[in-house]
């Protein structure tokens, strides 16, 4: 009778923690609201995509964020993509108004050997989901920074504005970046030289485009988070569109 007793209780447990019950109210379960997906042309890339709350809105078009991870957050796990940056973000913001898409480049690779690809990838998330083309930003973080500035100098007529953190670029296409820039990088950076940032910064303002520049006088190699929790930096890309 004990034994009954024990087991019937060993039941209630497991049927209470399998059911989500605690106290007087439901567990909360976390999920993720970034889907991985695979885009196969040349290479096979693996990338997260986030919809917003309301995405299926009956004739409503939505911005598109893409997004380029660092050096660390290379491999073939995507779940390593989450653990810096927008995706980050993602997984503890309770809504977002952006589509966000958040490529990953395999172990050993750079985003410039990935520019024909990413821009394949670009064209058909814009072609199967409910975006509005005018409204497509680019940022990147460190590798991603170097990713961003090289992926807008070489598809300039995609990106109605662009946000490199902590990254630089190859001066000579400068003059191809006509859309708005908004750079960030940390004052006290010893892994991306402040300097790949200022250079940058400088030939476009020499080449006459519009770009501003915020340095962390205090932060290192991490510029992104605190950029990243910044809502300016949102209502900034939501105030540019592409003509």
């Amino acid at each position: 009778m004990k034994l009954m007793s024990q087991i019937a209780i060993l039941f209630i447990v497991l049927f209470l923690s399998v059911s989500g019950y605690c106290g007087n109210k439901a567990c909360a379960v976390s999920k993720s609201k970034q889907q991985k997906k695979n885009f196969k042309t040349q290479v096979n890339m693996k990338y997260l995509l986030y919809l917003p709350d309301g995405y299926d809105k009956k004739g409503q078009s939505w911005p598109l964020i893409v997004f380029l991870h660092g050096a660390g957050e290379r491999e073939d796990d995507l779940e390593k993509v989450k653990m810096q940056g927008i995706p980050k973000m993602l997984e503890k913001k309770a809504d977002f108004p952006f589509v966000v898409v958040s490529p990953q480049c395999l172990e050993n690779a750079w985003w410039t050997g990935y520019a024909e690809t990413l821009k394949a990838l670009i064209d058909r998330i814009k072609a199967k989901y409910n975006i509005d083309p005018s409204r497509v930003y680019l940022t990147g973080i460190s590798m991603g920074g170097f990713g961003t500035w090289y992926l807008a100098a070489r598809y300039p007529q995609d990106f109605a504005a662009i946000a490199p953190i902590c990254g630089g670029g190859e001066l000579l296409f400068v003059k191809n970046l006509k859309m708005p820039i908004w750079v960030f990088h940390g004052a006290k950076d010893d892994v991306v030289p402040l300097r790949r940032s200022q250079e940058m910064v400088d030939a476009v303002k020499a080449a006459g485009g519009d770009v501003k520049f915020t340095i962390y006088p205090e932060l290192k190699h991490d510029s992104w988070t605190v950029t990243y929790e910044n809502e300016e930096l949102y209502k900034w890309f939501l105030s540019h569109k592409k003509q």
